[in-house]
């Protein structure tokens, strides 16, 4: 996957991750391990109930089931690893593991960035083009958005992981992070890489802030639409469907901007895991609870799958 520096000496990495806890760990093994169980049992019942639900067979909702797949894929990568940590002394990691790791990780997470920005231009075409929507939102458009989104946030996660693979480590090996991410593992690095930061960078704007930007731009086109709508009832059910959506995109895109876009800081990385708490456990447990508990036509499907009365009124 990546061409190891013939300077690298390191051949593995020791997670520091919640080690100064000392006996705190057990307490957050049982935390974690209850998240993870919530986290998986909430997207695989998303994906279950669009998947046998007649009613969600719409590009809005093939969007949701991959990226609730999507982000099982991305815990699965970083919180079984951590659980083993938390229980053992031993918290190393070798340097092959590390970087798969880090591709894997940075895959899902740019591929989720993408698909949030691609239901983001759903919504638009649902409210600013209702009449054209079955035309332009097409099986075949949403298969190639899908596709896109899977092919470039791998392609720059393998990108990334290169430009970190191919940096000299020949001296500390203790990464203060309870998992191979890009900063904690650049400051090991015995060589200047300030060149190779700075691409980085450049790659976590077109990640994160591009798709934010799209996704500002379709919305403000929305808000225009709806307050065009003459009844406040329909006004609140328009709201109402992009309101699920806007919460998962602020809380995704304002979690990884504060690691990945903002100026560099020695002393912030013992801050940095618990941001990375919030994005690579809290944020995947958000999106199933959100689409869940504030949509109307998921809660009815998840009744309907369940054998339960459902209301005939609709949103």
């Amino acid at each position: 996957m990546c061409g190891f520096n013939k300077t690298t000496v390191v051949t593995q990495f020791i997670l520091v991750g919640f080690s100064s806890l000392g006996e705190l760990q057990l307490l957050l093994f049982v935390i974690f391990l209850l998240l993870y169980v919530t986290i998986l049992v909430a997207n695989v019942t998303i994906m279950a109930v669009i998947r046998f639900s007649w009613t969600l067979h719409t590009p809005m909702y093939a969007f949701l089931f991959i990226l609730s797949f999507s982000e099982s894929c991305y815990t699965f990568v970083v919180i079984p690893q951590l659980l083993v940590h938390l229980l053992s002394d031993t918290r190393t990691i070798s340097f092959v593991a590390c970087a798969t790791q880090l591709f894997f990780f940075l895959g899902f997470a740019c591929t989720n960035c993408f698909l949030i920005a691609v239901m983001g231009y759903d919504r638009y075409v649902a409210i600013c083009h209702p009449l054209r929507y079955t035309l332009i939102m097409n099986k075949r458009l949403g298969l190639g958005l899908i596709s896109l989104s899977g092919a470039t946030g791998f392609s720059i996660a393998l990108v990334a992981t290169n430009l970190i693979c191919d940096m000299p480590f020949c001296g500390p090996n203790r990464v203060n992070h309870y998992f191979c991410d890009m900063a904690p593992v650049i400051k090991l690095a015995c060589t200047d890489t300030h060149v190779k930061e700075l691409a980085l960078f450049s790659l976590s704007i077109l990640v994160i802030m591009v798709p934010f930007l799209l996704i500002l731009i379709s919305y403000g086109f929305i808000v225009n639409t709806i307050l065009k709508i003459p009844s406040a009832e329909g006004k609140r059910k328009a709201f109402a469907t992009c309101a699920s959506h806007l919460t998962v995109v602020f809380v995704h895109y304002g979690c990884a901007s504060i690691i990945y876009l903002r100026p560099k800081s020695k002393s912030a990385s013992d801050k940095d895991q618990l941001v990375a708490v919030t994005y690579t456990v809290v944020t995947p447990l958000l999106n199933p609870l959100v689409y869940s508990l504030r949509n109307k036509e998921v809660k009815a499907a998840l009744k309907r799958v369940l054998g339960m009365p459902v209301t005939t009124k609709t949103s």
